[in-house]
């Protein structure tokens, strides 16, 4: 499942985000991976998460992006949560392919049984109509 937390910069998806990690890895059984820009969050998340700066490694736009995510569920097949801090930044996609990472991610959650929970500057309304649904709140 692909789950969205869409609205402006500066409107508190982060915070957002960070919650519902720390409350995801209490009813977990697998492995719960937070993808950031940085390491700046790393004290707010649960030691339970796994935190990854993207930035740290060679993506240097969307297709790598998502080859990246499939190493990592190569080699943890327990992976059962991905949340995505800043996706536009950490993916390398411009608001023209949006829709085409999100549905990659998609095939990818439905193949793998994996959940991405991401948080997107983009406000809902300017969402992708494939994508609207997913909105699980919009700040």
């Amino acid at each position: 499942m692909v789950q969205l937390i869409a609205g402006a910069k500066g409107k508190g998806k982060t915070k957002y985000l960070i919650e519902k990690a720390n409350e995801s890895v209490k009813n977990t059984h697998g492995s719960v991976v937070y993808l950031d820009k940085n390491n700046k969050h790393m004290y707010e998340l649960s030691n339970k998460i796994r935190l990854i700066n993207v930035s740290d490694y060679p993506v240097s736009n969307y297709d790598m992006f998502i080859g990246f995510i499939c190493g990592m569920l190569s080699q943890d097949h327990d992976l059962e949560t991905f949340f995505l801090d800043s996706f536009l930044s950490v993916s390398r996609v411009t608001e023209e392919y949006v829709e085409y990472v999100l549905k990659q991610l998609e095939l990818i959650s439905r193949k793998f049984e994996v959940n991405f929970v991401i948080s997107i500057s983009i406000d809902e309304e300017d969402m992708p109509e494939d994508f609207k649904d997913n909105v699980i709140i919009s700040l």
